[in-house]
C-alpha cells in the first residue's frame, strides 16, 4: 500500500496532528507515528504514563467506557487503547505501563 505515495498523501494525518499541537500544545508530549501503511491515521502513545493517555483521552471527549483495556507480556503490561477521529483522520490513542507485582507477603508465626 505504501508503494508510491507522498507525502501530500499523509496530509490528513499531519493536518490533524498540527490542529492537537495548536488545540492542545498544553498536554504531556506523545510519541507519534504516522504510517505509509495507514494514511490516513494518526498514533498518538504513551510509554510508561497512563495519565498523559488520561489527559489526551479526557481533551478528545473520548468516553471512559470507549476505552479497551487488556493486558499482554504475560500480564505484565497494562495497554490502554481508544480511538476517535479528529479533523478527517483517524485517531489511535494508546497507553502502556508496567504492572507493578504485589510485594510479597511475609508470613506470621
Amino acid at each position: 500500500m505504501s508503494e508510491g505515495l507522498t507525502l501530500d498523501d499523509l496530509a490528513v494525518p499531519l493536518r490533524a496532528l498540527r490542529l492537537l499541537a495548536a488545540d492542545f500544545g498544553h498536554l504531556p508530549a506523545p510519541s507519534v507515528e504516522v504510517s505509509t501503511i495507514y494514511p490516513d491515521r494518526l498514533k498518538l502513545t504513551f510509554y510508561d504514563d497512563l495519565s498523559g493517555f488520561e489527559a489526551w483521552r479526557d481533551a478528545l471527549s473520548i468516553a471512559p467506557d470507549a476505552v479497551d483495556y487488556h493486558e499482554q507480556s504475560d500480564g505484565r503490561t497494562r495497554v490502554l487503547k481508544a480511538t476517535a477521529d479528529h479533523a478527517g483522520a483517524g485517531l489511535d490513542l494508546v497507553g502502556y505501563r508496567d504492572i507493578t507485582a504485589p510485594a510479597p507477603v511475609e508470613a506470621t508465626v
